[in-house]
């Protein structure tokens, strides 16, 4: 077996809808689908030569069952002969999505292989876990809860147990979350984002729509007293608010992954290389602490310290999580989700570890930054880190 270097040659993503908002008319297989497209137009390659499409979709029922990535791959137009496969670690589906094809490159399975995710929150119903107060849903064994003597909750439940855990103050999420509205507001005037962004009508029957060119959860303008005076979502003497949470979204992303030569013998561009892809689980209670672990080992697997690093992404599931992750590394606000993150952005779950990637590789070329890292917790306490090097 040759060495084989995974490397990123194309990354895109669709702006980010509301649930129930400008992208809500978008069946997910057809979101997916024009992201697919437009990936394979902007690289230049071959999609006969597509190994496979590796799709992170969470909430896989209605509209999103039945191998989503399959239904996606052909409503591209792409040839008959790419096949996909349709995958859940919950949160980070996307990010996992990117592992999985970065590992069979390296295995010599794939030389060429799209990693992608989507979700529309809008289209298919939410799981009771994601309703406040709402009970857990049947996929919870009686023995698993047993195991916890009846301390499993939803994640919304747990943010509030890492924020007291962690000691993170209610005014500590609200600054962080009006931060991430103020950079993803900035990042999206500066045009940042432009780039890699897929082009959408808000109604996909109708070409003549409204063009949706930006992602519709960030706010421009954000009151501080009024976000200090919203009701708790989780528990009445908590912190967790709808104003430092992540956000009900609609969206897709694609990345395409190959080998460093048989990019550069194709005529495809590396962009960045996949240095560490790492998955590590802890406490299902507290559900957040794994990303510590995942970075703990990814940093390991490099060979790097947290200094070596230029910029981190840390999803917001919660402004608590990525508050945690800086106490814990001693991370500074400067390279830490510089242009916001899904409180702001939104977080369409299957979607959003491959959008994280995506904004990360633009932001690392625009800076000329060496190496950035990524990680993103899930449900049930497990997380994935990755760490790229620019190519």
């Amino acid at each position: 077996m040759t060495e084989r270097n995974p490397v990123i040659v194309g990354a895109v993503r669709t702006p980010v809808g509301k649930r129930g908002g400008r992208l809500s008319k978008w069946h997910p297989v057809d979101l997916l689908g024009t992201t697919l497209r437009h990936l394979v137009d902007q690289t230049g390659v071959d999609p006969a030569s597509i190994d496979d499409v590796i799709t992170g979709c969470v909430l896989q029922n209605e509209q999103q069952s039945g191998n989503l990535g399959r239904h996606a791959v052909l409503a591209a137009g792409l040839p008959e002969s790419v096949p996909a496969v349709t995958i859940d670690r919950q949160c980070g589906s996307g990010q996992q999505a990117v592992s999985f094809a970065a590992q069979g490159v390296r295995a010599e399975a794939y030389d060429v292989v799209i990693a992608c995710g989507v979700e529309s929150m809008s289209q298919v119903p939410m799981p009771p876990a994601m309703i406040p107060g709402a009970p857990l849903g049947p996929q919870y064994s009686p023995n698993e809860l047993a195991r916890y003597d009846g301390g499993l909750m939803a994640q919304g439940a747990s943010s509030e147990l890492m924020n007291r855990t962690f000691g993170l103050t209610r005014e500590a999420l609200d600054e962080f979350g009006i931060r991430s509205h103020h950079r993803a507001a900035e990042a999206t005037a500066a045009g940042r984002y432009r780039d890699q962004l897929v082009p959408l009508t808000e109604d996909p029957a109708d070409p003549d729509s409204p063009i949706v060119d930006a992602d519709e959860g960030i706010r421009t303008q954000l009151d501080p007293a009024k976000v200090a005076s919203l009701k708790t979502v989780f528990a009445a003497d908590g912190a967790t608010t709808a104003a430092n949470s992540s956000q009900l979204s609609d969206g897709a992303a694609a990345l395409l992954i190959t080998d460093e030569g048989y990019a550069r013998a194709h005529g495809l561009r590396p962009r960045a290389a996949l240095r560490a892809m790492t998955v590590a689980a802890a406490d299902p209670v507290i559900q957040f602490t794994a990303i510590l672990d995942a970075t703990h080992k990814a940093l390991k697997v490099a060979g790097l310290s947290v200094e070596d690093i230029d910029l981190f992404e840390v999803n917001e599931a919660f402004a608590g999580v990525p508050l945690m992750f800086q106490q814990e590394f001693g991370v500074s606000d400067d390279k830490l989700n510089v242009n916001g993150g899904s409180v702001a952005i939104g977080h369409p779950l299957g979607s959003t570890g491959a959008r994280m990637l995506t904004d990360l590789l633009c932001e690392m070329e625009r800076r000329g930054a060496r190496y950035g890292l990524q990680t993103i917790c899930e449900a049930t306490g497990t997380a994935n880190t990755t760490i790229l090097e620019l190519c």
